[in-house]
């Protein structure tokens, strides 16, 4: 049985040899991230939402359950968590997007030629 953990990808931040970036950057990039990220060494573990495919940093100091969808086994963003939760469950992975546009396409080409 493969772990949870074992999708998790790896953020290494080294700003020990220069003066690092402020927080005002770093909040209007993620503002869920940490203060104090942007100085000193930052190491984190990532996660890849399977439902959008949204890499997210793994906040060390986070309280609350992170999305969890267990239709397609895969840790989910909040909002892709909020959108699930929403529609009663239903799990739509972002791979399953792209064959149902692939599929679409393909119908649409198939309509043109006749």
């Amino acid at each position: 049985m493969k772990a949870k953990r074992s999708n998790e990808g790896y953020l290494f931040l080294d700003h020990r040899d220069s003066p690092g970036l402020p927080d005002a950057l770093t909040h209007a990039t993620g503002p869920e991230l940490p203060l104090g990220i942007g100085r000193g060494l930052f190491e984190a573990p990532t996660i890849t939402c399977s439902h959008c495919q949204a890499i997210v940093i793994v906040n060390p100091l986070r309280n609350r359950d992170r999305g969890y969808c267990s239709k397609c086994d895969h840790y989910v963003c909040d909002t892709c968590n909020a959108i699930r939760i929403a529609n009663g469950g239903a799990c739509k992975t972002f791979n399953q997007i792209i064959a149902e546009v692939q599929e679409a396409a393909a119908q649409s080409e198939s309509i043109k030629e006749l």
